[in-house]
């Protein structure tokens, strides 16, 4: 059964909240921490034995001689410290090491991320990357600069192997076996021994378990475990990428028997304490494709402007910490979402069910009651559990339509007073927006239409309409109060961070902005008002979207932390995802901090510690990259399938991208990119101008520059390396 609102007494009447069990007791003898580790090992000035640092901290047995190697492994793996030949352990900086993550490049060099946080990685040479697969952990030395003046590294040692199975298509060539890898970032093929192919078939595209990794002189050996298939099976592309990427998609055993206790309605002794919320003409706002809804609103006029609800779906009802569905959730991280299909971060009972705000049922949820003045600012704001009965499932299409007055039949009468208080409490936000000076670029979507073959049919480019809009801002205004929430009572929990741009990235986009004349802040003064202004001054140019996917590919990337530092896309001192907590963790971990300070809980008795969420938070921030990497590889894919279908047909687009090779362009009805390579240019030497983003005409003084229009024809598709290549039509326009 679902976890109760009513907290239990304690022998002395007190309130008490049941902890979640399992947690470990102190030990007599604690295990010494990192700091107090790596404070002993700079003290002792030498590398060190497990004997002799057992000895220092009072340990004794073999319970500490495990727990204390636990300890020593997990600094190794983190880069703090080595494990050298003999067995001692020696602090990285002392040895003058970098330590970080790789980043292999289809051309077989790659990077190391630093994890001191610094900006520039290390170039790593082709030779080093021979024993490296992309996203292991290494330590390397910096010998020097390469002849681009990068800092280029030895490699050491490898700290810990990031990839373990590898997604490809096996070939036999000459009776061996092949596995070459669909990532283009794992430029090693893997040599499958007789007896290890598990009856795949040349051409299967199957995942293979690495057996021996790469040396300096050998190959990569492994084992296939799965055949997934033929390269022409229906949606073989996101069964690839579901392996490629290792995301989760089997549920436990374990998960079967927690689901079953949920029932398929909500009973009234879970609805017992809440806020009833029945009669409340709440409502649902997604896409026409939706399964899950996990955010519902309701607005209405209030003597101050507005009050606005926003109601969550309750997945800290359901979801335990601890549990095997907590431990899965963890693992996924978020949902996915693939053209064809997702692999949700919740069972379907609870995540189209349970969790889910269908229209006229009961439903558990979390609720952020506000107050907003005329002004469009939030003057005060409420959190309290809920129960709810949704009283309509409106899509996008339906309230745009509404809105602009094209069908008010679309909207129910009895809801229409309160979609139309919503659109008035929306330009009332974006005009505080814009006060504030946020980031306003409103991209299209692009919709990939399948056939019932699993086939690419045609891509549809969807604007965004005031729909959109007016729920964005909704979830905002509740996103920002709950990250108020978490600072004003000092609990643990994760905020969604947005840096300022790196200045080095930055003023290469200044340089080429300022080349076209527009005005620019310097990189050490940037504000996100900034960015906006750029963007009203191209307003109606030509290249308006090469310049806003700049812009945009100046920004550093969001990801959640327990330290806010603030949302600089947003303009906001404090930002935290509370909306979908269906589809991601972090938002779930938000209504856990929530729920238990509501529930009268102290921040010093959390489930949660803030080392642990600051781990929680590099996992799914890591498990959001991943399924970005996984959806972006198969749209790469079903963007190829269409375009082999349009081979020699013409095309307009604008060059998005300038490279010494050529320039990328991107068909402006398909938001599809192809390369047009120097090579089929007008007959010149060109060279690359960095500064203005163009490709110039020795000879000619033919150009080429970010932003222009170009008509291109389709000239060749290779699905292996999702590429598609044009050539240009006539002259540059």
């Amino acid at each position: 059964m679902p976890r109760k609102l009513q907290a239990t007494k304690g022998k002395a009447g007190h309130k008490t909240k049941r902890r979640s069990q399992g947690k470990a007791k102190p030990y007599k003898h604690p295990i010494p921490s990192q700091n107090d580790l790596i404070e002993f090992l700079t003290k002792i000035g030498k590398p060190l034995k497990t004997e002799p640092i057992l000895k220092e901290f009072s340990l004794r047995g073999q319970r500490m001689r495990t727990l204390l190697a636990d300890r020593l492994q997990s600094m190794v793996r983190s880069g703090q410290i080595l494990e050298n030949r003999r067995g001692e352990y020696c602090l990285t900086a002392k040895l003058g090491l970098v330590t970080g993550k790789v980043s292999g490049h289809r051309d077989g060099f790659g990077f190391v991320i630093r994890d001191d946080g610094e900006p520039e990685d290390i170039y790593l040479s082709a030779r080093e990357m021979r024993s490296l697969f992309d996203g292991d952990r290494v330590a390397v030395r910096i010998k020097g600069l390469d002849r681009r003046g990068r800092a280029e590294g030895e490699l050491i040692d490898v700290l810990e192997r990031g990839t373990r199975v590898v997604a490809g298509q096996f070939i036999r060539e000459r009776g061996i076996g092949i596995v070459i890898p669909d990532n283009a970032k794992l430029s090693h093929r893997i040599l499958i021994p007789k007896g290890a192919a598990a009856n795949a078939r040349h051409g299967d595209m199957v995942v293979a378990e690495i057996v021996d990794y790469p040396t300096q002189v050998e190959q990569a050996t492994g084992r296939i475990t799965t055949v997934i298939g033929a390269p022409t099976d229906k949606g073989i592309a996101t069964d690839i990428a579901i392996h490629a990427h290792a995301i989760p998609f089997k549920w436990p055993r374990a998960i079967a028997s927690e689901v079953k206790r949920f029932g398929a309605t909500v009973t009234g002794a879970a609805s017992r304490g809440r806020r009833d919320l029945r009669n409340v003409n709440l409502l649902t706002i997604d896409g026409a494709d939706a399964r899950d809804f996990d955010d519902a609103v309701f607005c209405e006029k209030s003597a101050q402007g507005w009050r606005l609800l926003v109601a969550i779906a309750d997945v800290a009802n359901y979801v335990e910490v601890g549990s095997a569905l907590d431990k899965e959730a963890i693992k996924r991280g978020t949902s996915v979402y693939f053209p064809d299909r997702v692999v949700p971060m919740l069972p379907e009972v609870l995540s189209n069910g349970l969790c889910s705000l269908n229209p006229h049922v009961d439903r558990l949820c979390m609720v952020c009651e506000m107050q907003v003045n005329a002004g469009g600012k939030v003057i005060r704001a409420t959190f309290f559990e809920g129960v709810m009965r949704s009283k309509a499932r409106l899509t996008y299409g339906q309230v745009s339509d509404f809105l602009s007055g094209a069908s008010r039949s679309s909207v129910p009468g009895k809801l229409q007073g309160s979609i139309r208080e919503l659109h008035a409490l929306y330009r009332a936000f974006a005009k505080a927006r814009s006060r504030r000076g946020a980031i306003e670029i409103d991209l299209p979507q692009t919709i990939f239409k399948l056939n019932d073959d699993g086939e690419i049919d045609r891509i549809e480019v969807v604007p965004r309409n005031d729909a959109h809009r007016l729920i964005e801002e909704c979830m905002i205004a509740a996103n920002v109060e709950a990250a108020k929430f978490l600072k004003k009572h000092r609990i643990a929990g994760l905020y969604r961070i947005h840096p300022k741009p790196d200045p080095d990235r930055f003023n290469d986009l200044r340089v080429y902005l300022v080349s076209l004349g527009l005005k620019v802040a310097h990189p050490e003064h940037v504000e996100p008002r900034h960015f906006t202004q750029i963007i009203e001054q191209v307003k109606g140019r030509p290249d308006s979207a090469a310049i806003t996917m700049a812009m945009l590919r100046s920004l550093t990337h969001a990801e959640y932390a327990p330290k806010n530092v603030g949302h600089f896309g947003l303009a906001l001192e404090a930002y935290a995802h509370f909306t979908s907590p269906i589809r991601r963790y972090p938002d779930l971990l938000v209504h856990r901090a929530i729920r238990h300070i509501v529930r009268g809980g102290k921040p010093g008795k959390y489930d949660y510690a803030p080392q642990e969420m600051e781990r929680l938070g590099a996992i799914t921030s890591a498990h959001e990259k991943r399924a970005e990497d996984a959806t972006r590889d198969v749209e790469a894919w079903l963007k190829c399938q269409y375009m082999q279908g349009h081979l020699g047909e013409e095309f307009d687009g604008v060059i998005t991208g300038v490279t010494n090779f050529g320039v990328f362009v991107q068909i402006t009805a398909l938001m599809t990119d192809g390369l047009v390579h120097v090579s089929s240019l007008v007959n010149d030497y060109y060279k690359y101008d960095a500064g203005s983003q163009s490709l110039i005409g020795e000879r000619s003084g033919h150009t080429y520059r970010l932003g222009e229009s170009m008509r291109v024809r389709v000239h060749r598709v290779d699905m292996e390396a999702r590429k598609i290549d044009f050539r240009p039509v006539g002259e540059l326009r």
